[in-house]
């Protein structure tokens, strides 16, 4: 079942687990990452037998977003590359894994950074590691988010701060604002996402199906959809910034870790601690 980016396996009756595996580029994600990642959700997605999927990641990081150093575009097709094609077929496939009948889980620990923090986010619920740091760093010199979700799961005040700063947070700050369910020591954390696991995969798939669903039409209601997707036409217009036009013209210039230094040098994070 398992693919070269991922890894696939059935820890416990009726849970199907999701392993993504290019440790040494921290889980960035490429094309074939998202496509093997996906396939695998829609079988599983498919499969009686499966009632939650966990999203995790290997080596010291969830996902330390998307893969920069190589071209990102042939996983969702239907939507035609004008201008803001990126960030829509991007939102379209997290709001793919929202309308899944399977609940999914992301379990995060170490780096979970901007295209990572969209799974992560795209996903039902969210476990992470204590010392997990969690964070979108591109709005400091690229733009807004692609999936802007931090100020519908932290709320206005703490969204805000977070697209303001570009600053990372721990677990335990992830869940006192909102965005995640509960921490763990890293250690635990297998162990206890499992134990959620099993206990989700008690309900009645049927059952289990409308639950979910009755949870994200409330969302809906409240403009979650609509929003999301508003704001991908906002991250579009952060590409033709100056800032950000010379800022991504220079990037195949120079070493990518140097200009990613660049840009968290004088926050003193990420790469620059």
């Amino acid at each position: 079942m398992s693919t070269d980016n991922v890894l696939i396996d059935n820890p416990a009756e009726m849970v199907r687990r999701f392993t993504l595996n290019r440790p040494k580029k921290r889980n960035a994600l490429n094309d074939d990452v998202r496509k093997e990642l996906f396939d695998g959700l829609r079988d599983g997605d498919r499969d009686r037998s499966i009632s939650v999927m966990i999203i995790r990641g290997s080596g010291e990081a969830f996902s330390a977003g998307y893969e920069l150093s190589q071209p990102n575009h042939n996983v969702e097709r239907a939507i035609a590359k004008t201008d803001g094609w990126w960030s829509r077929h991007v939102v379209n496939n997290w709001f793919e894994i929202w309308d899944m009948s399977t609940p999914v889980i992301a379990q995060v620990h170490g780096w979970c950074l901007a295209g990572g923090s969209e799974l992560a986010n795209a996903c039902d619920l969210i476990y992470v590691a204590e010392d997990a740091k969690i964070g979108y760093p591109p709005v400091r010199l690229m733009s807004p988010p692609d999936m802007q979700w931090q100020t519908w799961m932290m709320g206005l005040r703490k969204g805000m701060e977070a697209l303001l700063t570009g600053d990372h947070m721990s677990g335990l700050e992830a869940v006192q604002s909102g965005m995640a369910n509960r921490a763990f020591p890293v250690n635990d954390l297998d162990k206890n996402v499992l134990i959620i696991a099993e206990r989700i995969a008690k309900i009645p798939l049927d059952l289990l199906a409308l639950n979910k669903r009755s949870a994200h039409r409330a969302m809906e209601a409240a403009g979650i959809r609509n929003g999301i997707r508003s704001t991908t036409d906002i991250q579009a217009l952060g590409f033709h910034q100056p800032s950000s036009k010379e800022y991504m013209g220079n990037l195949g210039s120079k070493d990518l870790k140097e200009r990613l230094s660049e840009r968290d040098r004088d926050f003193n994070d990420y790469r620059e601690t």
